[in-house]
Parts: C-alpha cells; structure tokens; sequence
C-alpha cells in the first residue's frame, strides 16, 4: 500500500511551503514522492513549483470535495496507473476544502486498498487564528473544521507573534483540538520524518479490514463482502450506526442481483444506484472512532 498524506489549511497558511519541504526531503532520501494538487482557476499556479521529475496530477478549477470528486479518482487513478514505483502521495487540497470532504474524494472505492491515508495535517496561519473573529460567518466555520479534523497541527508563521500571543495560539488550539499535536513553525519548516513518526498507526492492518488513520480523531475503514446482503436488512445497519460515521460508499452486493449496487451513506441519507459493470463488493467507511464497525450477515 502507498502512504497518502493530506495537506489541508486556508488560504495563504503555508500548504505549499510545507509541501515543498516534504518533497525536497523524500528526495534527498532516495524515495519518490508523488503529488496532486488542487486548485482553483484554470492556472497552475502552486504547482509550477513542482520539478518536473515528481510524478503530478492537478485538479484545476474544481474542488477536491465538491463537483470534483469524480475528476479526483480519475486523476488519482491516472497516478497509480502512470507510474511503476511511488513510495508516498502528497495531496494539497485548497484552501476551501473541507476535510471530512477531501478525504471522501480520495477513498474511492476503487483503489481504497492500496492507499493508506495516513492523516491530515492542517497548516494554521497562527496570526489569522487570532483575528478568527473577523472572517465572515460561512469562512470563519470552515476555518474552524480544518483545525477540528486534524491529525496534526502546524502553528505556522509563528515569527509574526509577540511571546504572548504565541502562547495563547497554541493553548486555545489544544483547547480545541486535542488529539492533534502542535507544531510551531516558520516557513512551514518541519521533517517528513517527524511527520511520519507522529502518524505511525498503532495498530496492525489486515486484508480483510483496511483501517487507515487508526487510533485518530478521522479515519475511515475498507470493509469486503463475501456474500450478498438484503437491501432492507443492510439499511437497518446503516441506521444502527453511531453519528461519529460521517461518509460511506462503495458497492454492495443485493441478493437477486447480477453486479453490486453502488451505495452512497452521507448526512443520515443513504442512496442505492445499479451498476452494469461487475465492480468489487467492498465499501469505505469515514469518521471518527470506527475501527469495530464491521457488517456481519444475519
């Protein structure tokens, strides 16, 4: 499986600048590292920073967790397909992406075992998180939703901050994430290796459930079908489900059926659509503290 890492965080925090760094580090270590950036407008802008011998895919003017979700697994795909070797994926999103969302759009089912999305790491802009207040309602959430799912936190651009508004940026981040350790930097400064020692998983993996980011506050889980399930029966899972599940998809087996259905779960709502291509029966799981959800047959 390939290691994924997600880079989420505002506008201007500093995403490309750690991401940059991670790039320049993996290489001097012999690995290859591959990337896919989104953007928005039809102009690479970040990404011409990338050399030319790192394997890119771009995602331009869409959102990796909206109207680009389909566009997302076919560039990822592309990834996967073009290139022989690749020992980690580096994902950039935009500063509008939501990362519950972000996430939804790279774990397709179609190639979920053999990516292990490893964690997001947001980039806070330290002196934005002081003048929070004055985003408009709408930004100010999303801002918040970046920092809350976060497997770690980059206090970023701490040179711009006195001591004591240092100290009451990383108190008040702790306060309201934390599970996520803080990492103070300039320039987004921080070793790939630390990166990868902080979101090592505590737990084995099988091939039976897939579990990326376990032990952390999102995560999500690959679960395989090895026998055909009663649509009613299977939707009376779905609703015994705790609210911490926030995302699933994926193709389910139906008895009577000759392909597995494509299933959407999102926001309580479930929604089946046939398929007429026999595609594998499995289906990713995305939340919080979902590590023992499994379906079994009745």
């Amino acid at each position: 499986m390939i290691d994924v890492y997600l880079f989420s965080g505002f506008l201007g925090s500093g995403k490309t600048s750690l991401l940059l760094n991670v790039i320049q580090e993996l290489k001097a270590a012999g690995k290859t590292p591959a990337v896919f950036m989104n953007e928005f407008g039809n102009l690479k802008v970040d990404s011409n920073a990338i050399e030319g011998d790192v394997p890119l895919k771009e995602l331009l003017d869409g959102c990796i967790c909206c109207s680009g979700a389909e566009k997302t697994e076919a560039q990822l795909q592309g990834l996967l397909e073009e290139n022989d070797h690749i020992d980690v994926i580096l994902i950039e999103t935009t500063g509008a992406a939501h990362p519950v969302e972000a996430l939804d759009a790279v774990y397709s089912p179609l190639f979920a075992d053999r990516l292990q999305v490893k964690g997001i790491v947001t980039v806070v802009d330290s002196k934005l998180w002081l003048n929070r207040d004055t985003l408009s309602p709408r930004i100010r959430a999303l801002y918040m939703e970046q920092i809350k799912h976060a497997h770690m936190l980059l206090a970023n651009k701490t040179d711009l901050l006195t001591a004591d508004e240092l100290a009451t940026v990383s108190l008040e981040l702790s306060n309201f994430n934390s599970s996520a350790p803080i990492i103070q930097t300039v320039n987004a400064k921080l070793g790939f290796s630390y990166i990868e020692g902080v979101l090592q998983p505590k737990k084995n993996r099988t091939s039976e459930a897939v579990i990326s980011g376990a032990g952390l506050p999102l995560s999500s889980k690959l679960i395989t079908f090895s026998e055909s399930v009663k649509m009613d029966e299977f939707e009376n899972w779905v609703k015994s489900l705790p609210d911490t599940v926030y995302r699933m998809k994926g193709f389910v087996p139906v008895v009577g059926t000759k392909n597995p259905y494509l299933f959407q779960y999102a926001y309580g709502m479930v929604n089946w659509m046939p398929e007429y291509v026999k595609m594998d029966p499995r289906l990713v799981i995305i939340g919080e503290g979902i590590e023992e959800i499994d379906y079994k047959i009745q």
